[in-house]
């Protein structure tokens, strides 16, 4: 999980990415912690739910932010935003694969806004850092919000507009954020990722904010 080559700090060019394969890997349909369903048609059947991916540098400890949110219903680890069908964790941190390590959060809009989680999401890492998040480097630890809905991004741009005058006043860089919807697809990463925290709680977790509130609420009329 720790740094590589500037090679990898620059997206690969499609034609030249890996070809990847069709089938998915295999994965858990439950998860670790609590038990409900991360995939499948486990998951399907819950109805009402709504979702959206972060990126924010290392996955596991990313994972555990919004697993342990009320009103998520559940969470999974993957790779998106990239050029290679069901990548595995060797090939995306090969820089290969045009990827961020991702996490698929699932939750009640009814418990837990999504201006909430974009809270978390602001908050629980550093957004100005490019193809890196602390000590990680390359193209998998870029930050990154992939949204299922309209409504969904344009808070983002909402959110990250607001976060980024905090920011500012705090002496902070330019935000690197991608925002990006329609959601690209999501590949879940290999079961021994998911949950990775929990199943080995003194595993390693680089995340680091800037320790700049980020505001909440924000009109979503108000977006760029």
């Amino acid at each position: 999980m720790f740094g590589i080559g500037a090679n990898k700090q620059r997206m690969v060019d499609p034609s030249r990415a890996l070809r990847g394969r069709d089938a998915p890997l295999s994965v858990s349909t439950a998860h670790y912690v609590h038990k409900r369903p991360i995939a499948g048609k486990e998951l399907q059947q819950h109805t009402g739910l709504q979702r959206a991916q972060f990126g924010m540098g290392c996955f596991w400890g990313a994972e555990r932010k919004f697993w342990t949110l009320p009103g998520v219903f559940t969470t999974a680890v993957g790779y998106a935003g990239g050029y290679t069908p069901n990548a595995n964790y060797r090939e995306v941190c090969s820089g290969e694969t045009g990827h961020t390590e991702a996490v698929l959060v699932v939750y009640d809009p009814a418990e837990v806004s999504f201006d909430q989680l974009l809270k978390v999401f602001w908050e629980s890492h550093n957004p100005t850092e490019g193809m890196r998040q602390g000590n990680d480097a390359g193209t998998q630890y870029r930050s990154a919000i992939y949204c299922d809905t309209d409504a969904q991004y344009q808070a983002a741009l909402a959110s990250r507009d607001a976060y980024q005058q905090q920011l500012n006043a705090a002496g902070h860089g330019e935000i690197t954020t991608e925002i990006v919807f329609p959601a690209p697809t999501f590949y879940y990463a290999e079961d021994e990722h998911q949950q990775y925290l929990a199943k080995n709680p003194g595993g390693y977790c680089g995340l680091g904010g800037t320790g700049v509130s980020c505001p909440i609420g924000i009109d979503a009329t108000a977006a760029a």
